[in-house]
């Protein structure tokens, strides 16, 4: 098996598909900025799948346009599309029709990127590569993805702006075929990308052009005219599984996964009622409320690092938040002690509300930063009482395997209580169960336990570092997964 490979004046080499090769092609290949990571719309995100997305309110119609303008990117119809979705958005904003895309975003469209070309990207970064997202729309629909997977260069179609309202016309031309190679190039002008030397992901026949100019041409679920253009170059690219729904069968699971959820929390509350311990009853509720539905759903726990689960304790337990599930996840990987923070909202839930507010959850405001700062308040208390706190540190679900920004408020509970802060990083979570699904599927969730890290005499301005070389921490082993979890 050979490996795509972009020396100056090299062009990619076959490989067999395998991600693994390509990741070790670019960690041995040329590094910094002048190296590109250019990557198509196409190449990020299933397009294939058509939209069932009902849009409600005033924008509706524009909605509706801007998500399926999206999947037409790759093809020939995308031009056509940009210009009259452009022409629709007439007398908006730029702020407006950058509300509109991060709607259609959160609306479903992050259920199409591919995780492993996240991995590539992830690689590339690491590389010092200028990587770029590009697309047939505009640039208002594509950044959304673009930040979710951590790239920040963005070339898209721009429409035209006049005493800050959108004239309905584009500003240039709509990045497609010719067009696409010649905004790519002078990007690559500006910033000092060899292009000859940079790798170009598309999985659009319509990119030919801009493949033929990149040093490492890399087709990924290339279209027919694309496939057939790589097949006589010898361009291959890694293997991305398809976007499916859930079936008949993950939706009979979930239910009987739910089942056992609300079994299993009974019989571990009542097995344990004759202690008259609520926190022994709220221990054995979460094990069996956890343990049964996770093997009733299919979902498998692959855990490197357990001694630190389990030591030392109290800590304040961090984890990367990207499904519903992970409130099965984590209490099953950590065991007897541990209580959580979740959001108001889930209080008055009529299942989950009682179930929580049983073993301990603290809940908190997310609306109001002053009422959620003293709503964790409490969390110290419980910390110094001896219980660890399980905390998802961005607040909120992921989009994308990236962990999003994290917030100080679990950092600065674990110093004042005097408690180190535990990572735990968890792998695969949104292919199991996606951000926004109730549905699980059956799989393999890896779990990395890392070493605990005292703050404790950190200083308030140093908690900013730390909390950055935290995440970073998070994204180093989302790229160099522990030997052993595998």
């Amino acid at each position: 098996m050979s490996t795509p490979v972009t020396g100056a004046g090299e062009s990619a080499a076959s490989s067999d598909g395998d991600l693994a090769a390509f990741i070790a092609a670019i960690r041995s290949g040329p590094q910094g900025a002048d190296i590109g990571a250019i990557f198509d719309l196409s190449a990020v995100a299933d397009l294939r799948i058509k939209s069932a997305r009902r849009f409600r309110g005033p924008d509706r119609e524009l909605l509706k346009s801007l998500f399926e303008q999206l999947r037409h990117s790759g093809d020939s119809a995308g031009p056509e599309l940009t210009e009259r979705l452009v022409g629709h958005a007439a007398g908006r904003t730029p702020g407006e029709l950058a509300a509109l895309g991060d709607r259609i975003f959160a609306r479903g469209w992050y259920d199409r990127l591919y995780p492993e070309i996240w991995r590539l990207i992830a690689e590339h970064r690491a590389a010092g590569h200028t990587v770029v997202l590009t697309g047939t729309a505009t640039e208002s629909q594509l950044r959304p993805a673009a930040t979710a997977l951590g790239i920040t260069h963005v070339l898209g179609a721009r429409p035209e702006v006049e005493a800050g309202r959108l004239t309905g016309r584009i500003a240039g031309t709509v990045p497609c075929g010719p067009d696409k190679h010649a905004a790519v190039t002078a990007f690559a002008a500006t910033h000092d990308v060899d292009l000859a030397r940079s790798y170009l992901y598309t999985g659009s026949g319509a990119d030919l052009p801009l493949l033929a100019a990149a040093g490492a041409p890399v087709p990924v679920a290339p279209d027919a005219p694309l496939s057939a253009a790589a097949a006589g170059q010898g361009w291959t690219g890694p293997a991305v599984e398809p976007r499916t729904g859930p079936t008949t069968g993950d939706y009979l699971r979930t239910v009987l996964g739910f089942a056992a959820l609300l079994g299993g929390a009974l019989f571990g509350a009542l097995s344990k009622a004759h202690t008259r311990n609520r926190r022994t009853m709220a221990d054995a509720l979460m094990r069996y409320g956890t343990r049964w539905p996770l093997r009733l759903c299919g979902i498998r726990l692959r855990i490197t690092g357990a001694e630190y689960a389990r030591s030392p304790r109290p800590a304040v337990f961090l984890f990367n938040h990207q499904s519903q599930f992970d409130v099965l996840i984590v209490p099953a990987v950590l065991g007897a002690g541990v209580t959580g923070v979740g959001k108001k909202e889930l209080i008055r839930h009529p299942v989950f509300g009682p179930l929580m507010r049983f073993v301990g959850v603290t809940f908190i405001d997310r609306s109001d930063t002053d009422r959620a700062k003293a709503s964790l308040a409490p969390v110290v208390h419980t910390l110094r009482d001896g219980l660890s706190v399980a905390i998802a540190p961005e607040g909120t679900r992921s989009y994308s395997p990236q962990p999003g920004r994290f917030k100080k408020g679990a950092f600065h509970i674990a110093r004042q209580a005097g408690v180190p802060v535990i990572p735990v990083v968890i792998r695969n979570a949104a292919e199991i169960g996606r951000r926004d699904s109730m549905i699980a599927r059956p799989g393999t969730v890896d779990i990395a336990i890392l070493p605990p890290i005292d703050i404790t005499a950190r200083t308030p301005a140093e908690l900013d570092r730390e909390v950055a070389a935290v995440r970073q921490r998070y994204l180093d082993t989302l790229r160099d997964w522990p030997i052993g979890a595998v």
